[in-house]
């Protein structure tokens, strides 16, 4: 295209070829001293084919120059003398224009750069990656929130609760018998341990998150079948009293709750309802005063089910919808007490691991439940549920640290002390990668677990992402740990007495309950995506009036220009992490500008049916983690650098480790979701699942023929 103007109008002559050409607006900044320059050879880049702009654009003194082009969904790069600021704007013409520079600031340009700013409010680092931006807030610098007195108090614990899981719990024992021994119970409870986090003045210990993380790390690390007790009380069991309940509910309800004298189930789960919550049968019905419920209905698999007193109870609730006047069910949440009546359960179910714990099938035959049992809002459940959910998730990755610490202890003693081939094992290299490995997964989840707890502690609460992040890490890392700890100790590590072979029965129900990790990658990548639309949506609105919100767009549109031609978008770490960290934090950029750029490719390909590709979603997902993986450990061994910490170095070695080989995942897995042949394999395993399933099992012929 060729095109001449003055500061009245442009003329333009000839056409683009194809159809697949990009809208580009050039806004030229500081031109006072370019007097009379022109714009000659700037190339602009397509699918396709390129397309010249020629000589003929006199620039004034203090102007600023527009040019327009045609497009709809290919980014472009403009390469110029002058630097130009370029922006993208989906339309269906040709035009060409010469601006004035004030427009730029214009009511509509100011307008939209306030809702711009609010799509892009949110502090989680996690969402705001799939923007392909980075929010260092909640990151960096990695927590400290404990004060002195809040420290010297956990110390006080720490000691007597890990001599207590060393010297009275049996966890052989409890396994053997499928139930937490009585004397431990009680001595749990003397202790404080089923009301860690219930303020001191209903009873509890009052633990912040952080210091509650610290001691269910110590309980992780010695019984998880005893964790799970103490985590379906509390983390989960009475949780939503915590979060949602009302002056009146606490003081009835958590005083006795903390003490242990009343036991918390969380009841969500149903027969024909595990992922799906939304899709839950029991019913709650009120009664025409309004003073009452009766539920009916059943939950399966209920941690705590045939113990507990007190019942978080999730039940759909029939509503008049205020617009249409139609009954509608929502789903609500219920104290249940047992006392109520009509509260059975059946007989602890047999289970691979956590035997200690107890779960059952609980059933409610219409159970009058008192209107002032309801928490949080008539209608509100689901809510009440997702909350309850998304605030525990961080201590699954705090006690799942402490188990793989030990299981890694048992396996480095065995290699320090087993000598093979005249030389002790752990001088082997197929040894010492296990070793690093382990180690490596080690750190990530504890400082996942400790970066969310701070967070929590600091008043954050866009933390969801991360929060499913750190339980979908943690529970697969602890489960690769435990395994490869077997194997580094060969046949002792399979005998029972090692005591590795039940914790590898226990982790195994991690992957599944409080949110499948399946589910969770999708939540991770939905959420993602949902964040990244919003802004492409405001920045749609924005495009609408693409010279006066002239300013709104340039960053934007300069970042997709130069992500399209393989340059840095201007994201840095720079000054955040430790120098000597300096490369792990370039990788971290690179891996994010990448996934930036193709969260956005994807929104634009797929649009709202991106809910359905599930192949894609899941590497999505598993990017998001490897992103936010590197850069909490980029924050701890960059404060333990500051600090001096003795561990500091090795630390930095274990960051640089991890960053290193997460960069490469996440650009092979990008690479794949750009690949014809991944969506090839995405079809073949389609057809094989969908054949395999009709056939009811394996489809291939065996090999003799019988």
């Amino acid at each position: 295209m060729q095109f001449t103007g003055s500061f009245t109008g442009v003329n333009y002559e000839s056409g683009t070829k194809g159809n697949c050409c990009a809208v580009v607006y050039s806004r030229f900044k500081n031109m006072n001293h370019i007097l009379s320059t022109q714009l000659s050879g700037c190339t602009l880049g397509f699918t396709s084919h390129l397309v010249e702009i020629g000589a003929g654009v006199p620039i004034e003194t203090g102007k600023t120059v527009a040019c327009v082009l045609l497009t709809f969904n290919h980014q472009t790069a403009l390469d110029s003398k002058l630097s130009p600021s370029v922006y993208l704007h989906p339309v269906g013409y040709m035009v060409a224009v010469l601006e004035k520079p004030a427009a730029v600031g214009s009511d509509a340009a100011t307008k939209v750069e306030k809702k711009t700013a609010a799509a892009a409010e949110s502090k989680s680092f996690a969402f705001n990656i799939f923007k392909g931006q980075i929010t260092t807030s909640q990151v960096f610098p990695f927590p400290q929130v404990l004060n002195e007195e809040q420290e010297q108090f956990l110390r006080e614990l720490v000691g007597p609760c890990s001599k207590f899981f060393e010297e009275v719990n049996d966890p052989a024992k409890n396994d053997a018998l499928e139930k937490v021994e009585d004397h431990t119970m009680e001595g749990l409870k003397e202790m404080g341990a089923f009301g860690m986090q219930v303020p001191a003045d209903l009873g509890g210990i009052g633990l912040s998150n952080t210091q509650y993380a610290r001691l269910v790390e110590i309980v992780g690390s010695h019984d998880l079948g005893v964790g799970i007790t103490l985590g379906a009380h509390q983390s989960i069991g009475f949780k939503g009293i915590l979060l949602f309940g009302n002056k009146a509910q606490k003081e009835k309800y958590l005083p006795k709750l903390a003490s242990g004298e009343h036991i918390a189930a969380f009841c969500l789960t149903e027969p024909a309802s595990g992922s799906d919550a939304a899709s839950i049968k029991t019913v709650a019905v009120q009664s025409p005063c309004g003073k009452y419920f009766t539920l009916n209905g059943s939950k399966i698999w209920i941690s705590n089910g045939g113990l507990a007193e007190i019942f978080t109870v999730f039940a759909k609730t029939p509503m008049k919808d205020p617009k249409t006047g139609e009954m509608k069910d929502k789903i609500t949440a219920f104290i249940v007490e047992r006392s109520f009546g009509g509260v059975t359960h059946g007989p602890p179910e047999k289970k691979m691991g956590i035997k200690a714990s107890n779960t059952a099938e609980v059933y409610f035959d219409n159970v009058r439940v008192p209107a002032e049992c309801v928490l949080g809002e008539i209608g509100g459940g689901f809510k009440v549920a997702m909350n309850i959910l998304n605030n525990g998730r961080f201590g699954m990755a705090a006690a799942l640290s402490g188990t793989m610490k030990n299981v890694i202890a048992k396996a480095v003693d065995h290699a320090a002390n087993r000598t093979q081939f005249g030389n002790k094992i752990h001088n082997y290299g197929a040894i010492q990668e296990k070793v690093a490995r382990m180690t490596m997964l080690q750190y990530v989840a504890e400082s996942m677990a400790y970066m969310i707890s701070g967070n929590m502690d600091s008043g954050a609460t866009d933390f969801q992402i991360e929060a499913a992040i750190s339980k979908i890490f943690a529970s697969e890392a602890a489960w690769f740990v435990t395994d490869e700890s077997i194997q580094v100790m060969g046949g002792m590590g399979f005998m029972k007495d090692a005591g590795i072979e039940r914790v590898m029965r226990d982790l195994r129900i991690f992957r599944i309950f409080e949110g499948t990790n399946d589910i969770l990658r999708l939540f991770v990548a939905l959420n993602g995506f949902q964040n990244a639309g919003n802004q492409l949506k405001s920045l749609q609105k924005a495009l609408k009036s693409p010279i006066s919100n002239a300013g709104v767009l340039a960053g934007e549109i300069t970042k997709r220009a130069k992500r399209k031609a393989g340059l840095s978008t201007g994201l840095t770490l720079q000054g955040t992490v430790h120098p000597e960290l300096a490369h792990s934090g370039e990788l971290t950029v690179k891996a994010i500008e990448q996934f930036g750029g193709v969260i956005e490719e994807l929104l634009i390909k797929h649009g709202k049916k991106i809910i359905d590709e599930q192949f894609i979603l899941k590497r999505v997902a598993d990017c998001a983690i490897d992103i936010y993986a590197m850069v909490v450990v980029l924050s701890r061994a960059s404060r333990a650098l500051s600090e001096g910490h003795t561990s500091a170095q090795h630390e930095k070695l274990l960051c640089e480790t991890w960053c290193t080989e997460a960069h490469d995942r996440v650009t092979h897995e990008i690479k794949s979701l750009h690949s014809s042949e991944s969506r090839k394999l995405f079809s073949n395993m389609r057809a094989i699942s969908a054949a395999v399933v009709e056939n009811g099992g394996v489809v291939a012929a065996h090999p003799l023929g019988f």
